[in-house]
């Protein structure tokens, strides 16, 4: 018998129900288990970079320890030849492991450690345009050309090294302002920058800051600097600055006398500033120095041992890469190394 109209409506309203239902069901299956692997990947994810800046401070703790052996070895100063300046190739990390015998190289994450050390004083620091405020203006005027020595050699306008020296030396005078509580800081005035990209907050291109990277840093000081005056100021380590570096460490020095100076090192290092001056006055010990300082010291912030160091440190760990560069001071052979900074840096910098 053929049902009524009204039971096959009711029929197919009530398969559509069921439709219906099965796919609000299916959507909501759907939805939580995607909520669920959502959060696993999240919680790996998170675990992973948690591993991975774990294992990561294993190049500062390798830097420190290369640093510290070195200072050991030689006291005298710190040059290119030295353990601290070979790099340290892309290693699995359970290779470090399996050297105490206790683990296997075949065990242990899959992650791949490498670092560099480089001497900070190899470049100019821009904290040495901010004086002690009882400085007399010809020591301010100093530092501002050898800021102009430099740029020149690079072919950076000069103009860019005065505005780099008043917008810091304003920024410093507003930071000591700051700390006087009944005296009224500037609204318009610039914080004391902490990288070189800060530099853009006086004005200064972008493309400039690119240029002038190799050769200029900003480290605040930790405490007097070892050289001819008693002026918290960061020498320039002749054994490993560029040519460019020594020319604005030494007004006076010409590009060819300052890379007769980086072939004496390589032959060479100079292990006291006795030899260091000798090769400034040409080797005749009585010709006048291209940059004399205080007490026979040449040009002041040139010296031959080194403070301060940057440490790259680069982990390759599963679908992560993870780079970091760390500002330390080293002391002496006693005190333990200081950490100043530590940065992240972008997978593709350099």
């Amino acid at each position: 018998m053929t049902p009524p109209p009204t039971v096959r409506r009711q029929r197919g309203a009530a398969l559509l129900l069921a439709l219906l239902i099965m796919t609000l069901v299916a959507t909501l299956a759907a939805g939580m288990v995607w909520l669920q692997w959502r959060g696993i990947e999240v919680e790996t994810a998170e675990r992973a970079r948690a591993q991975a800046q774990w294992l990561l401070n294993a190049s500062l703790d390798w830097g420190n320890l290369i640093l510290k052996s070195s200072i050991r070895q030689n006291h005298n100063d710190d040059d290119l030849g030295q353990p601290w300046a070979t790099p340290l190739a892309e290693t699995k990390l359970s290779s470090f492991l399996s050297a105490d015998g206790s683990h296997s190289d075949d065990t242990g994450p899959e992650a791949y450690l490498s670092g560099q050390i480089t001497d900070a004083q190899s470049k100019y620091n821009l904290y040495n345009l901010v004086v002690p405020t009882n400085e007399q203006t010809v020591g301010k005027t100093t530092e501002v050309e050898r800021l102009q020595v430099l740029f020149q050699a690079i072919g950076v306008s000069q103009d860019v090294a005065i505005t780099i020296a008043a917008g810091m030396r304003a920024s410093d005078s507003a930071q000591h302002t700051a700390q006087d509580a009944s005296a009224r800081v500037d609204p318009t005035s610039v914080l004391m920058p902490m990288e070189l990209g800060d530099l853009a907050w006086y004005g200064v291109d972008p493309k400039v800051i690119k240029q002038i990277e190799p050769f200029v840093q900003i480290i605040p000081f930790t405490g007097p600097q070892q050289g001819g005056t008693g002026t918290p100021q960061m020498s320039i380590n002749v054994n490993t600055a560029p040519a460019e570096v020594l020319m604005a460490g030494c007004p006076g020095l010409q590009r060819a006398q300052a890379e007769q100076l980086i072939l004496q090192r390589r032959q060479q290092p100079f292990n006291d500033l006795g030899r260091l001056k000798a090769a400034l006055q040409g080797g005749s010990g009585t010709a006048p120095l291209p940059c004399p300082g205080e007490h026979g010291h040449p040009g002041l912030i040139l010296d031959v041992k080194s403070y301060y160091f940057e440490i790259y440190g680069q982990l390759r760990y599963e679908q992560h890469v993870i780079r970091e560069r760390s500002i330390v001071y080293r002391k002496d052979p006693f005190t333990p190394v200081q950490v100043l900074r530590r940065e992240r840096l972008p997978p593709d910098a350099t």
